[in-house]
C-alpha cells in the first residue's frame, strides 16, 4: 500500500492558456524535499503539466544511483475513477548529485465538463523502493467549440470513406509512432512557436464536424488541430525543437511530417506541398520544414497543425505558454 503525505500547498500566479492560477506545492520529507509546480486548471482538450524536484537533505545517506531510482506516475480522478495516467520522466539537465527532477502531461479530453469533481494523485517509489502518495486539486474551465459542416467533392469523399489496406496500413503505423515514448527524447522544454507568421485559422481545435459526401451520405469527428488558411508554398516551420520521426505521403494527410519533442508529445503537419526535411532529422523551433499545400483530403491550400499527447490529440495553442514552467525552476 501505499502512503499518503501531506503537502503544503502555495499558490503562484503564471500566464497559462491566458491567465490561470497554477500552483506551486511543496513537501519536506526526512532526508528529501520535494517542490513540485503544477496547473491547477485547464480548458477541455488542454492538458496537465507537473514538474517534480527532488532534493536530497544533509541527512540522507543514499548514493546518486538510489536517489535517481525514484520513480512516478500521475493519474486524473474523476471521484474514484481513473481517466487518464502518465509516467514521469527524469529532466537530466535539470537533476544533480543531490537533486532529481522530473516532467509528465496527462492529456484533458475536450468532452469533459467543468461539472465533474477531478484530482490528480501523484503516486512515486522512493529510492525505487518505498511507495508514496498525495493528492492534487485540479478543476475544468469551461469553453465552447465551434461546429462546422464540410461538403466534400467525389474526389475528398473518395479519400475520407477509403477503407484500403494501404490506408488502414498508414493509420496503424502513425498510430504506433504516437504511442511511442521515449523517456530520453527531451528536445525542448520551452513554449512552443506558431509553425506560420500567418494569423487567419479557418477550422480551430476540436471543432464538431460534420462531413458531407457527395452521395448524400456524412459523418461526424472532432477536428484534432488547427487549420491556417494560407497560399500554397507558404513557409512551414518547427513549432518547437525535435526530431522528425516521420516525413511522408499518406492518403489522408497528404505530405506529412511528425517531430517528437518531448517523450509522448509530438507535432504533425499535414496537407503539405513539399517536405524539407527526412526522418531521423534534428531540427529547431523555427527550422523550415516544409511548404503548404492541399495534398491529401484538403478542401483548399492551408496548414493543419496538430500536437498529440500520450495518443490524444490536445490544444496546440496550449503550448504556446511556459507549459513545462522552465521560467519557475527550484
Amino acid at each position: 500500500m501505499s502512503k499518503k503525505i501531506s503537502l503544503i500547498i502555495v499558490f503562484t500566479t503564471l500566464f497559462f492558456s491566458g491567465l490561470v492560477f497554477a500552483r506551486e506545492a511543496s513537501f519536506s520529507g526526512n532526508d528529501y524535499e520535494i517542490n513540485l509546480h503544477y496547473n491547477d486548471t485547464a480548458c477541455p482538450g488542454d492538458a496537465i503539466f507537473i514538474r517534480m524536484k527532488f532534493t536530497q537533505t544533509k541527512k540522507s545517506k543514499v548514493s546518486k544511483e538510489q536517489f535517481a531510482a525514484t520513480t512516478a506516475r500521475a493519474e486524473l480522478l474523476l471521484g474514484e475513477k481513473r481517466l487518464e495516467k502518465s509516467t514521469f520522466y527524469t529532466l537530466d539537465s535539470h537533476s544533480s548529485k543531490n537533486t532529481h527532477t522530473m516532467l509528465t502531461g496527462i492529456p484533458l479530453s475536450s468532452w469533459w465538463t467543468e461539472e465533474d469533481t477531478y484530482c490528480i494523485k501523484v503516486t512515486y517509489n522512493l529510492y525505487g523502493t518505498t511507495p508514496l502518495e498525495f493528492t492534487l486539486p485540479f478543476s475544468i474551465t469551461p469553453k465552447e467549440f465551434v461546429s462546422e459542416t464540410l461538403q466534400l467533392d467525389a474526389q475528398n469523399t473518395s479519400i475520407k470513406t477509403n477503407t484500403s489496406v494501404e490506408r488502414m496500413q498508414q493509420i496503424e503505423k502513425l498510430n504506433k509512432i504516437l504511442d511511442t515514448i521515449d523517456e530520453k527524447g527531451v528536445h525542448q522544454l520551452t513554449a512552443f512557436t506558431a509553425p506560420t507568421t500567418a494569423t487567419r485559422r479557418t477550422s480551430f481545435f476540436a471543432d464538431r464536424r460534420v462531413y458531407a459526401y457527395n452521395n448524400g451520405k456524412s459523418s461526424t469527428s472532432l477536428h484534432y488541430g488547427i487549420d491556417y488558411g494560407i497560399p500554397e508554398g507558404s513557409e512551414v516551420t518547427a513549432c518547437a525543437g525535435g526530431k522528425v520521426v516521420m516525413a511522408e505521403n499518406r492518403i489522408s494527410t497528404g505530405w506529412s511530417i511528425v517531430i517528437e519533442h518531448l517523450p509522448g508529445l509530438y507535432s504533425l503537419y499535414y496537407h503539405l506541398s513539399e517536405m524539407k526535411v527526412a526522418e531521423g532529422d534534428t531540427v529547431k523551433a523555427g527550422d523550415l520544414i516544409g511548404l503548404s499545400g492541399k495534398t491529401g483530403l484538403a478542401t483548399g491550400p492551408h496548414l493543419h497543425w496538430e500536437i498529440r499527447l500520450n495518443m490524444v490529440a490536445v490544444n496546440p495553442d496550449f503550448f504556446t505558454n511556459d507549459f513545462a514552467f522552465e521560467g519557475n525552476p527550484r
